[in-house]
């Protein structure tokens, strides 16, 4: 089975979020059949930095619903959201 690399938007509930702990928090609630890969932060308005995480799973059904559910479920996270996916050769 082949791996993909999908990159998601996290964004905070608020400008207030202390992203450091936020992204603890998002390496330690990943699923174990996601590698994270990395973590960078994207300004967006006003204070407001969303977290681009990027990971690594198997292409199988489900994708990376798992991978999002646990993120979303996560305190001070306002949305998440696919923003790519590509299969790795």
């Amino acid at each position: 089975m082949s791996e993909v690399v999908a990159t998601m938007k996290v964004m905070p509930e608020s400008v207030d979020v202390d992203l450091e702990t936020l992204k603890e928090e998002i390496r330690s609630s990943m699923p174990e059949d996601a590698e994270l890969h990395k973590i960078d932060e994207e300004p967006i308005a006003f204070g407001l930095v969303a977290l681009i995480v990027m990971f690594i799973i198997q292409d199988a059904e489900g994708g990376t619903e798992p991978t999002e559910e646990a993120i979303g479920k996560l305190p001070n996270v306002g949305s998440v959201e696919v923003t790519n996916t590509t299969r790795l050769m």
